[in-house]
């Protein structure tokens, strides 16, 4: 009997260690009852909050599993060192989990790094793309030569300046960074604190990882529509074009195989939120195309 009862307690011990396991670091929010899953992920910093515009226009045609990254805004961190390659295993995880047909991928910025990841990871588990302002290798927005390699050292010196830094450190960065990212001002304070209560050593290693893996030979392995939001305005006062920034994605994304490259001439980094009508015109398009 005694052993009986050491048998079903280790049991237990693992089916319960296995559902812990299973669980996902990320927090989730599902709205909407449509026959189609829509994924949508947030960019750095920033929580499944910044969908709620986006959600209301489609929660009744689809069912929208709105992600909050852990560590970002206030969610609790997780301790690894491949931060955004545990994610990416987690979202596929998820996916299989809740038996999701082939579901249709949301992303921001660094949320749509994740899903050109995901994408190319496991290629017949996904639906469609809707990228919006992300790139499938960082460095390589300013330097066309840039390679994981070396994009090394400025990525480790970044991570080591951004690890530990302060609420105030932080705010002060923002200072210089948000004008180019947002015009809309009511939302301006908000991705401020977002960031403000954000984990920084989470932070730092997303984007340690975002300046050393290179997707552009990945993409190609993509067998989905791809529907790219790019913005570029944010730059101008740099000296950056239209021109260029077409240019860019254009060869950032030319391993893969379909592609709708489309530029804002009105949105910064933001777009959902500096130019929502614009925006909506072209995820109804890509919704309406892929059905």
């Amino acid at each position: 009997m005694k052993q009986f009862l050491t048998s079903c307690a280790l049991l237990l011990i693992f089916f319960t260690t296995s559902a812990v396991e299973k669980k996902p670091s990320f927090h989730v929010e599902v709205v909407g009852k449509g026959k189609q899953a829509m994924i949508l992920i947030p960019g750095l910093t920033c929580p499944g909050e910044v969908w709620t515009e986006t959600v209301e226009r489609y929660k009744k045609e689809y069912t929208c599993y709105v992600i909050s990254l852990p560590g970002f805004a206030g969610q609790p961190a997780v301790e690894t060192n491949l931060y955004l390659q545990t994610m990416r295993d987690q979202v596929i995880s998820y996916i299989r989990d809740n038996k999701l047909k082939k579901p249709i991928l949301v992303g921001h910025s660094l949320g749509g790094f994740l899903c050109l990841w995901i994408s190319a990871t496991e290629p017949d588990l996904v639906g469609a793309n809707f990228i919006v302002d992300a790139l499938p290798f960082l460095p390589a927005a300013q330097n066309p030569n840039a390679t994981p390699e070396n994009s090394k050292a400025m990525a480790e010196s970044m991570f080591s300046m951004m690890k530990n830094s302060t609420p105030e450190q932080t705010k002060q960065s923002q200072q210089y960074f948000l004008p180019m990212m947002v015009t809309a001002q009511d939302k301006y304070d908000l991705i401020s604190q977002w960031g403000v209560n954000s984990n920084s050593l989470t932070v730092a290693k997303a984007m340690y990882e975002m300046n050393v893996t290179d997707l552009r030979n990945d993409v190609a392995k993509i067998k989905v529509p791809v529907t790219i939001l790019g913005a570029w305005i944010g730059y101008k006062n740099y000296g950056v074009t239209k021109e260029m920034s077409e240019k860019m994605y254009s060869n950032q994304y030319k391993l893969l195989p379909n592609k709708t490259i489309i530029m804002s001439d009105h949105a910064k980094h933001f777009i959902m939120y500096d130019d929502p009508q614009w925006f909506f015109e072209q995820m109804d398009q890509f919704l309406n195309k892929i059905k």
